[in-house]
């Protein structure tokens, strides 16, 4: 469940809060009655291997264009 606190409460208790942030709690921050920013447990993104698509570069990649398809891109 979330708690909202309005900012001036964010500021005093800065400190206090992220301690409840890191047990878990999620905190609204509001200014006046409009919610501004939301305050969640913080997660390391999870690990990608690279070349998850199926894709080979060809071999010819590197060489030059020919000068229709250079035409086609400048134009």
């Amino acid at each position: 469940m979330e708690r909202v606190v309005k900012v001036q409460e964010a500021k005093t208790r800065l400190s206090a809060i992220l301690a409840d942030v890191e047990r878990g709690e999620e905190i609204v921050i509001a200014r006046g009655d409009v919610p501004v920013a939301r305050l969640i447990p913080f997660q390391e993104p999870a690990a990608r291997e690279l070349g998850f698509v199926p894709y080979r570069v060809p071999e010819q990649f590197d060489e030059p264009l020919p000068e229709e398809e250079l035409a086609a891109w400048e134009a």
